[in-house]
């Protein structure tokens, strides 16, 4: 057949299937990858070209040099495939818009902002239903725990022991289990939920622990949506690189005031830095480094640490 004959959501979806294979994920890339494909369609492109690959990457909704690098990174792997059966295909230079891994400053939430997040949380609608629940709940855990979205909303019920105060991670990052004790003062909010949910929804469609309105698992859309809502309510910006809040900026906001706790309590860091890594779920101490951020409140602890080391004094 040829080449030209062979759309580009079939190449993509050949690529997928193959990665897949192997055991990779790809649910990020492979969303990407499929928006290349429809941008080729709609071109009638019969080859991966440079140019191509340069009008695609500039067509991202986010119009930074850095979303454009991110882009042509996932598509070089798919290019170096495509290459295989088609020989006039073009791999794109690695930094053809600079480097796609320079770090995001994210938006640390203060103790103020984690309340009014979770107090807000209560008059989303509708009223009277699960939903207002189930998104301070999230928010709630991911800010005590530190989880990543996609941990929290696949636990099912079975996973979450709320007598031994402990979440069974059973499908992390890299496939990886752990198990994550939970803050005392964490559990009665879970409990307060569970039995919410199961007044609310006595019938649910899965075993999923936390639920929308219809018995469904709640997905990290509808959670998004609803962080966002609550903070446009409240006039918040974001501070730091990204335009909006993100989920993830709760789980950055918990390793930092992990690090400050450690710091006010008079502990060694460079001993406690390794079990925070470990309880997030990291699979190399230097990735919790990379979520380090430098807020006034632990560059002023860690300033003084310092003066005192300076000076000759017990740290």
């Amino acid at each position: 057949m040829n080449a030209a004959a062979i759309t580009w959501a079939a190449r993509v979806a050949a690529y997928l299937a193959y990665r897949r294979s192997f055991g990779f994920g790809l649910s990020v890339e492979g969303g990407q990858l499929s928006s290349f494909a429809r941008f080729a369609d709609q071109r009638a492109a019969e080859r991966l070209t440079l140019e191509l690959a340069a009008d695609w990457a500039r067509a991202s909704r986010h119009p930074r040099p850095i979303s454009w690098a991110r882009r042509i990174e996932v598509l070089r792997g798919f290019a170096a495939f495509c290459l295989r059966t088609d020989p006039d295909t073009v791999v794109p230079p690695r930094k053809l818009f600079g480097p796609a891994h320079r770090r995001l400053v994210p938006h640390i939430y203060t103790d103020d902002e984690l309340r009014s997040l979770l107090e807000a949380s209560d008059l989303l609608s509708p009223p009277g239903r699960l939903r207002p629940a189930t998104c301070r709940t999230v928010f709630g855990l991911l800010a005590a725990t530190g989880l990543r979205i996609s941990e929290a909303l696949k636990l099912a019920r079975a996973d979450v022991d709320l007598e031994a105060g402990v979440l069974d991670i059973r499908d992390a990052k890299r496939h990886q289990r752990r198990f994550v004790p939970l803050h005392s003062s964490t559990i009665p909010h879970l409990q307060a939920y569970a039995q919410l949910r199961d007044q609310l929804v006595p019938r649910p469609c899965c075993d999923h622990f936390f639920l929308r309105d219809d018995g469904k698992a709640v997905d990290r859309r509808n959670i998004l949506y609803a962080l966002q809502w609550v903070c446009r309510q409240h006039g918040w910006q974001s501070r730091g690189d990204h335009a909006h809040h993100r989920l993830h900026d709760l789980r950055h906001t918990f390793i930092v005031r992990s690090v400050l706790r450690l710091y006010e309590q008079g502990g060694a860091v460079e001993q406690g830095l390794p079990a925070i890594s470990i309880y997030v779920g990291h699979a190399k101490v230097v990735d919790t480094y990379w979520y380090l951020t430098g807020t006034p409140e632990l560059m002023a602890v860690a300033a003084e640490r310092f003066h005192r080391y300076a000076q000759g004094e017990p740290t």
